[in-house]
């Protein structure tokens, strides 16, 4: 299957998932965001949290704060 055969099978899908402010790299992370509430779940430290997960997917702290914070916001209001 070609890359112009998928976009055009999910053109649809993938407009609405821009226009409520999800990225396609955001699905890299739905296993980090889950590891995080879970943790948090359990009683630890945001920060110790944050060192953790950092380690484990090999991304800066800053990265993991800026996911956790973008996955926490609301979708942006589609409009037809």
């Amino acid at each position: 299957m070609k890359i112009i055969e998928v976009l055009k099978f999910n053109r649809e899908l993938i407009k609405k998932l821009k226009m409520a402010g999800i990225r396609l790299e955001d699905e890299e992370f739905v296993d980090l965001y889950t590891d995080y509430m879970t943790l948090l779940e359990h009683g630890e430290k945001v920060s110790y949290i944050v060192a953790k997960l950092s380690d484990k997917y090999a991304v800066s702290e800053r990265k993991v704060y800026g996911l956790i914070k973008h996955f926490q916001s609301d979708c942006k209001t589609l409009t037809v």
